[in-house]
């Protein structure tokens, strides 16, 4: 317990320095948001992979999943890694970077405003963006909570309550500088910690091969006469196994938390190199979380809820419960680095999109055009410090509602990052990727998005979820192509002259 607590500590106690070390960096508004827009590609790749990949997928999805699916959970990894990864940054890391810039876009509700000439598109996107955060949040602080309790023996309560005040000290203080440099350290956590964890998990199964045979020896849950499904390539049920790589692979490239990672990196030489980086610290991370719930089903069965159905958030726990101390507090901080990164991520994300796209709503002059009025430096230097100010404020704002989730959360983490991930995604993936591509998406395509991908969700949870969570956010995503496509070539087109500015960004 001494090394537990001491490893704990140290590792809180960095987190708050480089907090402090980066306040000086947080004062304007593009410091506090983008740290400049000069992060480099190693913090930058950092900062996307670790708020990619939390507790909820270490202990949510890969317990659940792995126990659905067995080693073909895997594959969910793997498409972490190729889709939400690789194809996220090629197609979306240099046309965003540039856009964004040219058009003086800090958020993603910012772009939709400003690339779409629509106030009122721009903020109720950062009120969807805010609203549906939340529950993403409050599954990351259950994920990262069920550990702490598994590991010190701490009322879950007072867990959940620690990590939000120490998420909410570095943020606060340093913003999206400290949270990228903090990133990056978190992130050699998470990569030596999840190799050294597979590693004893399997030693404790007699090796790779004798944990694969025993696992073949598993019946099926549909038919118990069938042995070996857990270990084939595809398992029980790829449908709903492709139905969450779709939904934890194609979501990353309409979440506002990941996007704006592609905001503040340096230049395009740092995207190549951030593109690689990124792949590869996916592969390792996701594709070991998923390979290492696969063998869930070797450890026994996970206890029950009141209502009898599984506790498929307890399942890593309880398979790393029997590890020696020092590999629990390994884990722990492990979990720990992924969570606390993550939460950073979206409580600044949460914050800063209420603050510049419903509380300050500026209106900016696109490139090419006058701008109407201009304030003195010293008053504008007064504004940007009272921006920065309400987003510190509604940091915490955010934090107290995500942690009165948390307390009492309503269903199972994988439940909770669906609903979530299928509002946000369904509503921004296609607008914002599109916008980027295609000069004929129109405000109305945006609206009918934004109707489609929050209407699904909202719908299919107020009727009991007739479809499954998972596979909801699925449709909604995939099915937002086809709807900004035709609701475009139907409605009224933007000006072709103003279009033209927006893309003359990629002719440089």
């Amino acid at each position: 317990m001494f090394i537990k607590v001491l490893l704990t500590i140290i590792f809180l106690a960095v987190m708050v320095g480089v907090g402090v070390y980066s306040h000086k960096q947080a004062r304007s508004v593009d410091g506090f948001v983008l740290g400049g827009r000069a992060v480099g590609p190693w913090l930058s790749a950092f900062a996307f992979g670790t708020s990619y990949f939390s507790a909820v997928v270490f202990v949510g999805y890969a317990g659940q999943f792995g126990w659905k699916y067995g080693l073909s959970s895997a594959w969910i990894g793997i498409g972490n890694a190729v889709i939400g990864s690789l194809l996220a940054w090629l197609i979306l890391g240099r046309r965003t970077k540039l856009m964004t810039q040219h058009i003086e876009s800090r958020t993603m509700p910012d772009f939709f405003g400003t690339r779409y000439q629509s106030q009122s598109l721009r903020v109720v996107a950062s009120v969807i963006a805010f609203v549906f955060l939340i529950p993403y949040t409050a599954g990351v602080y259950k994920g990262i909570s069920t550990l702490f309790e598994m590991g010190f023996g701490i009322p879950y309560e007072y867990c959940v309550i620690g990590m939000a005040v120490f998420t909410a000290i570095y943020v606060i203080f340093g913003g999206y500088k400290a949270t990228a440099m903090n990133d990056f350290i978190q992130g050699i956590i998470m990569l030596f910690g999840i190799v050294t964890v597979i590693a004893a998990v399997l030693a404790s199964q007699g090796g790779l091969f004798t944990a694969v045979d025993k696992l073949a020896t598993l019946p099926s849950d549909a038919d118990p006469s069938v042995n070996g499904g857990f270990a084939s390539w595809f398992g029980p049920d790829p449908w709903n196994l492709l139905g969450v790589v779709v939904l934890t692979s194609l979501g990353t490239m309409g979440l506002p938390q990941m996007v704006g990672k592609f905001y503040s990196i340096t230049d395009e030489s740092a995207i190549r190199r951030g593109t690689i980086i990124s792949t590869i610290f996916a592969f390792i991370v996701a594709g070991g979380c998923y390979f290492l719930g696969g063998f869930g089903r070797l450890f026994g069965t996970p206890p029950t809820l009141p209502n009898g159905r599984l506790d498929f958030d307890a399942i890593i726990p309880s398979m790393l419960a029997t590890l020696p101390d020092i590999l629990i507090a390994l884990v722990v901080l492990l979990v720990l680095s992924a969570s606390m990164s993550t939460l950073a991520s979206l409580v600044l994300t949460s914050s800063s999109t209420m603050t510049l796209d419903l509380i300050y709503r500026d209106k900016k002059a696109l490139p090419g055009e006058v701008e109407e009025g201009s304030i003195d430096d010293i008053v504008a230097e007064r504004v940007e410090r009272r921006k920065v100010v309400v987003m510190r404020v509604l940091i915490v704002f955010f934090i107290v509602i995500s942690l009165l989730i948390a307390l009492n959360p309503p269903t199972f983490i994988a439940q909770l990052m669906g609903i979530s991930w299928g509002a946000l995604a369904g509503a921004f993936l296609a607008p914002f990727m599109l916008g980027l591509y295609w000069r004929g998406v129109t405000p109305a395509a945006v609206w009918a998005c934004f109707i489609w991908g929050v209407g699904l969700t909202v719908v299919n949870m107020l009727l009991g979820n007739p479809i499954n969570p998972i596979n909801c956010g699925a449709i909604a995503m995939v099915g937002g192509f086809p709807v900004v496509w035709l609701v475009s070539l139907f409605s009224k087109k933007l000006p072709t002259e103003l279009v033209d500015r927006m893309f003359a960004c990629y002719k440089k």
